[in-house]
């Protein structure tokens, strides 16, 4: 368990749902509910944080939510029992998923790569849990390609990295370089709020010689 990251974010759960839970659901609402409808099979829904994001999840689906903080479980926990459907959250670090191999149908993540410290490790485990022609849904902020705004990520960065997120990542190249297929990105905010769609490819047995 990385404990720097655990405890950065500790810290963060007391004051999340005031800095989170109005405006930002407010706006992005709609574009999670629309991309977290796909729900189905056994899911894994990476970065629950205090389960703000539970209110968009379509009901009756079998939900395994995960979060680096402790005391963001603690919050979510509620949430989560309420869920119309079996959802349970437990604290696990992404980097050391206890789960088989092909062991989730779907995967999905809501404002979670801009904060994983090794964000390309991080998806790499997603795929290794993740079965073949399983897809990964994403809502996540982004780093910029249109100036000014990708100068003005890099700057925010700088500071914004010691509460949390880093606000210029190149999150769509890195869910590539991690093993996965992109399928659709979906543009909320310029390039920098986006839905991200991805699936792992599935696995091809080599001819059969004679056949």
């Amino acid at each position: 368990m990385d404990q720097l990251t655990a405890s950065k974010w500790d810290r963060a759960a007391k004051s999340f749902d005031l800095m989170n839970g109005v405006g930002s659901e407010l706006r992005w609402g709609a574009a999670k509910k629309n991309l977290f409808a796909d729900m189905q099979g056994r899911i894994l829904f990476l970065a629950v944080g205090t389960g703000l994001d539970i209110q968009y999840f379509p009901p009756g689906q079998q939900i395994i939510g995960i979060d680096i903080s402790g005391e963001m479980i603690a919050r979510a926990t509620p949430r989560a029992e309420a869920y119309p459907g079996k959802m349970q959250v437990t604290q696990m670090d992404v980097h050391e998923l206890p789960y088989p191999d092909a062991h989730f149908d779907q995967i999905y993540t809501s404002c979670t790569f801009c904060s994983v410290p090794e964000p390309v490790k991080g998806l790499q485990a997603l795929h290794r849990v993740l079965k073949p022609g399983g897809t990964l849904g994403m809502f996540e902020h982004t780093g910029s390609g249109l100036f000014p705004f990708n100068l003005m990520l890099h700057l925010m960065t700088s500071l914004s990295r010691a509460l949390g997120p880093e606000m210029n990542r190149p999150t769509v190249v890195n869910v590539q370089q991690a093993g996965f297929e992109v399928t659709s990105i979906t543009n909320h905010y310029l390039d920098v709020v986006r839905s991200i769609r991805a699936v792992k490819g599935a696995l091809i047995s080599p001819p059969q010689h004679g056949s």
